[in-house]
């Protein structure tokens, strides 16, 4: 077979195809009419007929077979049918996708180039200077080269899947219909998935990417998702072939063996995606509700992975929870699994250690080959990863009445039995044991941040239970706060407020006799959280009212104590991520409040300028703890350096989009095109944010004091910024007003900064 080019696939018109599609259906409808005359007529007479003898015995079944025939011509048109159809649409969809990746490309300077091959490169225009193109060029072009060359092999693939299909449905019997029926090309791709799942660890290198290949672009098409998954046979074969793989990616340190576990990678992750879609209720085409109880029973048995296969097999639950890692589970589904895992872990916190292989040479070995977040074999740690995905699961998890499980998965019959616990309580204290999901062995490398695994995916649970979006999802959409997500935030303030030590990190720097807290891992989630619910963190540092002018998305977190406020703050603050998370929804919000300010009819009798310095007030304190925060970091506990507060700074501008989009409700009346707004504002505030993280540095005074001038100055010139937005977006004020306003806002900015430093340090009891 010719290969496919990206030349064919640019240029080819599928007019052909669609009157293909237009005359199938036409004979479909036709064939249809007269398999229904056949039935009702026909047969249906010759049923009544009282025939004897010979003519009885030969016409009778003759007519009914004719009759039959009719039937399966007509199923077979509606097959072709369908798989023309949806090949028609899938392949002008691919072709679309392919001419808007080249339509992005020229206009960074990028042209595709043929290969001839079913490959592309990617070659660059030439610049003004003659230069060369820039690294992040080259990237650039590589990235779209790789993207076009899925898209040809997709192409390729809907070609090849409907030409085999086509076979099938006909057969290759010339004198009868009948043979294979789709109602869809969803179902010829989940019947070739499934064939290639049957040959597990054999399958060849060419076999695995092409199962690859179709998981990941039907993964999260409900209809393949459950053929592909009732097409293993059902929960106990969809972890037998799982573990199989999982393991068969993960062992052995050669080159082939790393290609293994590359595409073991793309397997975990689409066999994830995938069960997420099959196991959704709200999808018309799902799994039946008993998966999730049946994985449930499995959970705590022993998976025979190999028939009469010798040595300890792995517990359903840590099969199971490598697919987990990803997708966005249904609360139905994962809760309940989620609490079962939870309750175990209570009662026998290391029962799923004992069948840890030991003495292993590859780290890698197990049923997590992403390699994040251990090896695999603690079900505990990929579960809460799974919530980290899955906000409507994860929010049930930490904020519902919880369900008492049996051992074995059952829901406990005994109305009155209670837990004794919450799982926020039990997952946050202190003495919570973490299972050391690793094949190393302790001392040796690999095994110093074994403990932080666990942590680290509770971090990604709590972030997606308060903010309720994936911990790791780049919309910036904004998300309504529930009841349930502001009082669940209000808590975790709370008690990080009142036991900062749980959440500290040293690295023994001045303060040698403080030892790291075992949760010190969380602060980027925790920063996350803050940025989420940045409305509510300044409103809570002068007291005022939620029914105040701080615009928020849904019901408002009211922080009671501010002494907890600051502690939580000051901590978090210390880890680079969340200190340039906060920093840039802190600076994003204030521009918002100070627009609303300028830019809003108002009944107040105040005057503009104090409204304007009111408005700037509560971002500098919390920009005055965050420079606290960092110094303590840099200078007292040695855990970052200033370099990577900068460099993390240039990372979080999806926090100023975020808080923007916040306040978008408030701009379409005033502009003409939203969305560049937005994009300006959030570009703006980043590259502000940028400046101010280089410029927040502390010195030392003689007396061992700390100097916060140029950080002081920093924020007062973020504030000045904020003037300068709001006002370029309102005609009615001149030059001179906005650099009026701006003088206004600097001795309140520096007042409310140096609040914060002093309040930070003043507070910090523990």
């Amino acid at each position: 077979m010719a290969t496919l080019t990206f030349s064919d696939l640019y240029g080819v018109s599928f007019s052909n195809l669609s009157a293909a599609v237009s005359d199938w259906e036409s004979m479909a409808t036709k064939l249809e009419k007269l398999a229904d005359d056949a039935r009702t007529g026909m047969a249906a007479k010759a049923d009544k007929a009282e025939w004897r003898g010979e003519n009885a015995g030969v016409t009778k079944p003759f007519v009914r077979k004719t009759a039959k025939e009719f039937e399966d011509a007509a199923a077979q048109a509606r097959s072709i049918r369908n798989i023309l159809k949806d090949a028609h649409a899938d392949l002008r969809s691919v072709q679309s996708d392919l001419k808007k990746e080249v339509g992005d490309g020229r206009k960074q300077g990028i042209r595709v180039v043929d290969n001839g091959d079913g490959t592309v490169r990617c070659a660059f225009d030439r610049q003004p200077d003659n230069s060369a193109p820039s690294e992040e060029q080259r990237r650039a072009g590589a990235d779209l080269a790789t993207r076009i060359d899925r898209l040809i092999v997709r192409a390729e693939e809907i070609d090849d899947l409907a030409a085999r299909a086509l076979k099938k449905v006909h057969g290759g019997d010339t004198h009868n219909f009948g043979h294979a029926t789709y109602r869809s090309l969803d179902e010829v791709e989940a019947e070739r998935a499934v064939e290639l799942a049957k040959l597990g660890p054999d399958m060849s290198t060419a076999q695995y990417r092409e199962f690859n290949n179709l998981m990941a672009f039907n993964a999260r098409d409900p209809e393949f998702s459950t053929s592909f998954y009732k097409g293993l046979g059902g929960p106990e074969e969809a972890l037998r072939f799982y573990g199989r793989m999982a393991l068969d990616g993960t062992q052995g340190d050669g080159e082939e063996n790393k290609e293994r576990l590359a595409l073991s990678r793309e397997l975990q992750r689409n066999m994830g995606i995938a069960l997420a879609a099959a196991t959704d209720p709200d999808n018309r085409t799902h799994l039946p509700s008993g998966w999730g109880d049946e994985f449930r029973k499995l959970g705590t048995q022993q998976i025979e992975l190999e028939p009469g296969a010798f040595g300890r097999q792995p517990y359903g639950y840590q099969v199971l929870g490598g697919m987990l890692r990803y997708g966005n589970y249904d609360a139905d589904f994962l809760t309940p699994i989620a609490e079962h895992v939870t309750q175990l872990h209570h009662e026998n916190p290391m029962r799923f250690m004992s069948n840890k292989p030991v003495g292993m040479g590859d780290m890698d070995f197990g049923y997590n080959p992403s390699g994040k977040g251990g090896a695999g074999y603690d079900p505990l740690t990929s579960v809460l990863e799974a919530l980290g995905h899955s906000p409507e699961a994860s929010e049930r998890f930490f904020t519902g009445e919880p369900t008492v499980y049996r051992e074995d998965g059952t829901v406990n019959p005994d109305r009155k039995a209670e837990l004794g616990y919450t799982y926020k309580e039990e997952l946050l204290k202190k003495d919570f044991v973490w299972p050391p999901d690793t094949l190393a062995m302790p001392g040796t490398e690999g095994s110093r941040d074994v403990f932080e695994h666990g942590p680290d995916a509770l971090g990604h649970a709590l972030e997606s239970a308060a903010t309720g979006r994936a911990y790791d999802s780049e919309s910036t959409e904004p998300v309504e706060h529930t009841v349930e997500r502001a009082e669940f935030t209000e808590y975790l303030v709370s008690y990080f407020g009142e036991n900062p030590d749980l959440i500290r990190h040293n690295e023994n720097g001045e303060a040698k006799d403080l030892k790291s807290g075992p949760l010190h891992v969380l602060r980027d989630s925790l920063g996350n959280i803050t940025a989420e619910y940045m409305g509510d963190f300044q409103r809570s540092m002068y007291g005022d009212d939620p029914s105040d002018h701080f615009p928020i998305n849904g019901v408002p977190a009211v922080f009671e104590d501010s002494s907890h406020v600051m502690r939580f703050l000051g901590e978090v603050g210390q880890d680079p991520d969340a200190y340039a998370t906060i920093t840039s929804a802190q600076q994003a919000y204030t521009t918002l409040m100070v627009d609303r300010v300028v830019n809003e009819e108002t009944q107040s009798t105040v005057s503009l300028e104090q409204r304007v310095s009111n408005a700037v007030a509560p971002g500098a304190v919390i920009a005055g703890i965050m420079s606290e925060a960092r110094a303590d970091a840099v200078h007292d506990y040695h855990t970052a350096a200033a370099k990577d507060f900068n460099e993390a700074a240039a990372e979080k501008g999806k926090w100023a989009t975020r808080t923007i989009e916040l306040g978008t409700s408030f701009i379409p009346q005033r502009v003409p095109v939203v969305g560049e707004v937005v994009n300006w504002l959030a570009e703006d505030i980043t590259n502000s944010v940028v400046k101010s993280t280089e410029k927040d540095v502390t010195e030392f005074k003689g007396d061992g004091s700390r100097d916060y001038s140029q950080a002081r100055d920093a924020t007062v010139e973020a504030s000045k910024e904020a003037i300068r937005r709001a006002c370029s977006m309102s005609p009615e004020i001149n030059l001179q007003t906005m650099e009026d306003l701006q003088r206004s806002v600097g001795p309140q900015a520096g007042n409310s900064y140096s609040e914060g430093t002093s309040w930070r340090r003043s507070g910090d009891v523990s």
